[in-house]
């Protein structure tokens, strides 16, 4: 033991740092708009504010200073991005970070008094007390890099970017913990670690022969230190001749790979970071966990290129994200069970797109063999679970569905993949069209938007002509049955089988204008259902064949974010109708609460909500007019995906739902202004409410609120409106960091939002207009204060109907 403690006595000696430093003292501070930073005393390292992507936000940051590109190596991890006029102090009680009004928004705050700051030549920055001992310092709460002269203790850990320029917490983590340095890849945005992907295995029960250091040393080195002062390489991590005069790191990239990294000193515009080391060697391969997308997400798949992995999407897929390749991949064409009536041949509807050496090991739910290539092709054809199909080894087939997860190019003898897609169905990926199409598109929108006198016939005229071209995805066509049939296909129940399955209406899942909704379950031969009961009130007056017909109707519409209707109820005064469950509730459940949902999370459900009233209006057999779309009428399914409720119903508490003395319908803060006034409902009712849904989504607030916020910001239509005016985006999304990263998005679909919810039904886009703006098929119209009518929303707070 007294040899073990003098090894670490000299190890700890030799990694004392070699620097000058200049005192910060207390009172000092910077702000974001000063330009201006606490350099180290060689001026290698800074310390202050970071702009954002030339935005009005900022990072507090430690960073190279001497290279072109201020490569960032630390940051404030527990804040967001803050907005300009924020401000940095040091003071007694620690360093403090301030937005414009004063209010705290991270301090790093040590159990001592402190006497001054220093951001030393080894760029870690630090707190003094009065002795000189540092009491709080940068190299001790790393966030996803470390540096030379840097020690990482037990229990320390290191997180990775969500993306190359997006500082929130990414994927993956390195932990430092038990003895052992292993990489996770992470449940994101949770933080639920999925099995490692890399361990250095240098724990041991016994402490001394475990790990107890990781050290990045002067020299350029990085080992582990064991308890009796062993040191021990990283398994896979190359011995390298490190470049005299060079700066160095080690960063765990947003993409999963601890690498080192080498800089020169001397340099020009023209140098950059190269790679001197990584582990693993092979992370598309490494990853292997039942759970999670692996390297690339869902439904892509991974290939290595200088050790970094390269994320692709199959034949027919896209980027969920263009501006992130590693956050999975979408089909461009609808996919699974239930889209077509069994009527159609799968061979006039499905074509297969191959390619070699790929494969998700972890995705197979059947093995066929014997089975050659035509049996394989023809098994998964007539799947509709199955999406893709592995023909391999010779004689084995592996069918799979999706979303398909760890994807990988794997050298095989022989493997054929077999990717189902849709025939017929155009795409074109976002962004892609060729000059003259974008010129023209951009001619007729604004001629569209800018003019009240053929307004309605050029929108219809231009989403039509677009979405012919541009719109991937085409329903396929189903011949409507008879009305005197058009709830055959429907189950019939019972009031006592109604009540038995709901425990004599127990369990209360809510209350809405239609009447309450009652939790059950169906019990049959084949397992258990749960279903959600609506018991309606209210209806207006009609006879058994007038339900019948109307539930027909609802029956009939089956779309991916619509909640599907599986049954009714018309037993003597009875009107029940019988869905399927959704498990994860109501929107407004899941977007007003704290911490406020992912924005990528958001993004999703904002597009199914669009999706679903698209069909509605213009997809299904007979269109179908909401009435009364809003948050609670969105529910969550087992993935979180969007699915709109209560459509159809409108119809059978109204007698005359396009007529001018109707009934209002909806809800305060989603009533479109035309209820209120003579004129006729259209689908364009719907379309405002969706404006003030799309609003809440962005801003995670309700439209609505006199109680928590001032006057000026009570209602999110104005508030959002002088919030576009302004160009205070960061305002709305309250500096959401991942929101702020995807500006160009944010601005566009606020300004999709503002023209769903105009004064005037005719300046509305349509429903098909919509979905093609926010999937960016179509550019948005620039907003200007003489090309819209934007009306005072006062008819919205008139309360509910």
């Amino acid at each position: 033991m007294a040899l073990s403690a003098i090894l670490l006595l000299s190890l700890s000696l030799s990694l004392q740092p070699k620097f000058t430093m200049a005192n910060i003292t207390l009172s000092s501070s910077l702000t974001t708009s000063e330009n201006s930073s606490w350099p180290s005393p060689s001026g290698d390292f800074a310390f202050g504010f970071r702009q954002l992507n030339n935005s009005n936000l900022y990072l507090l940051a430690i960073w190279f200073n001497k290279i072109p590109d201020r490569t960032i190596v630390w940051h404030g991890e527990s804040t967001n991005p803050v907005p300009e006029g924020s401000k940095v102090e040091l003071k007694g009680s620690g360093l403090v970070l301030q937005d414009p009004e004063g209010l705290v928004l991270w301090e790093a705050r040590p159990n001592t008094t402190v006497s001054y700051a220093a951001m030393l030549d080894t760029g870690n920055f630090v707190l003094a007390d009065n002795s000189s001992g540092y009491i709080w310092e940068s190299f001790k709460n790393p966030t996803d890099t470390i540096l030379p002269t840097q020690v990482l203790d037990l229990g320390t850990k290191l997180s990775s970017r969500l993306t190359e320029t997006n500082f929130s917490k990414g994927k993956f983590e390195l932990h430092f913990s038990d003895g052992n340095l292993q990489l996770f890849p992470i449940a994101w945005p949770s933080g639920f670690q999925y099995k490692p992907y890399y361990s250095s295995e240098t724990n041991n029960v016994n402490a001394s022969e475990s790990g107890y250091q990781l050290v990045f040393n002067e020299s350029r080195g990085i080992y582990i230190v064991k308890g009796n002062g062993e040191t021990v390489q990283l398994p896979g991590w190359s011995s390298r001749n490190y470049p005299p005069d060079y700066y160095h790191r080690a960063t765990l990239g947003f993409d999963g790979v601890f690498a080192q990294y080498s800089h020169s000193r001397n340099s020009t515009d023209e140098q950059s970071w190269f790679s001197l080391r990584f582990i693993p060697s092979n992370i598309c391969t490494d990853i292997m966990e039942d759970m999670g997308g692996g390297a690339c997400g869902f439904n892509s798949y991974c290939s290595i290129q200088d050790g970094r992995p390269t994320c692709h999407c199959p034949p027919e897929y896209v980027f969920l994200d263009p501006n992130n390749r590693y956050g999975g991949c979408k089909p461009t064409f609808p996919q699974g069970c239930g889209l077509d009536d069994g009527s159609a041949d799968p061979e006039e509807v499905y074509d297969f797109r191959e390619l070699d050496s790929l494969n998700w090991p972890l995705s197979d739910y059947e093995r066929l063999t014997p089975y050659n290539l035509t049996q394989c092709r023809i098994s998964c054809l007539y799947d509709c679970s199955c999406a893709v199909a592995v023909f391999s080894g010779g004689d084995s087939c592996f069918k799979k569905r999706l979303p398909l997860s760890n994807g990988r190019s794997e050298a095989r003898d022989f493997s054929r993949v077999l990717f189902k897609v849709r025939k017929g169905v155009g795409f074109t990926p976002p962004g892609y069209s060729d000059v003259r199409a974008k010129k023209e598109k951009r001619v007729l929108l604004k001629a569209l938007l800018g003019s009240s006198a053929l307004v309605n016939a050029c929108f219809l005229l231009v989403a039509s002509a677009l979405m012919f071209r541009m719109r991937y995805k085409r329903k396929v066509k189903k011949q409507a049955p008879s009305s005197s049939k058009s709830a055959a296909h429907l189950r019939f129940f019972t009031y006592k089988e109604v009540e038995v399955a709901t425990k004599r209406f127990k369990e209360e899942l809510g209350r809405g204008s239609f009447g309450i909704v009652y939790k059950g379950i169906l019990i049959s031969d084949s397992g258990t259902v749960l279903i959600a009961v609506k018991r309606l009130e209210k209806l207006a007056q009609a006879g058994e064949r007038e339900f019948r017909t109307e539930v027909g109707a609802i029956g009939k519409t089956h779309h991916k974010n619509l909640v599907r209707l599986l049954g009714y109820c018309d037993q003597g005064p009875q009107r029940l109708l019988v869905y399927e469950f959704m498990s994860n509730g109501a929107l407004a459940n899941f977007l007003f609460t704290f911490p406020k949902p992912d924005w990528h999370h958001r993004v999703k459900i904002a597009l199914g909500i669009a999706r679903g009233l698209l069909y509605l209006h213009e997809e299904c057999d007979v269109p179908i007019i909401h009435c009364d779309i809003k948050p609670q009428n969105i529910l969550l399914d087992d993935h979180h995906g969007a699915r709109i409720a209560d459509f159809g119903l409108a119809k059978l508490l109204l007698s005359d739902q396009s007529g001018t003395k109707t009934v209002i319908r909806g809800t305060k803060g989603y009533v479109a202004p035309e209820w209120f006034k003579n004129v006729p409902i259209s689908a364009k009712v719907d379309i405002y409410s969706f404006g003030v849904v799309l609003l809440e989504i962005i801003c995670c607030r309700r439209s609505v609120n006199l109680e928590d916020v001032g006057e000026e910001t009570a209602i999110l239509t104005d508030w959002a409106y002088d919030c576009y005016v302004r160009g205070r985006f960061d305002l709305l999304v309250d500096n959401d960091i991942v929101a702020m990263d995807d500006q160009q998005r944010l601005q566009k679909w606020v300004s999709i939002a503002i023209w769903c919810i105009q004064e005037d039904p005719a300046r509305r886009p349509t429903s098909k207009l919509v979905m093609a703006m926010l999937e960016g098929f179509v550019e948005v119209p620039s907003l200007t204060p003489h090309s819209f009518s934007f009306g005072s929303s006062s008819e919205s707070k008139a309360g509910s109907y």
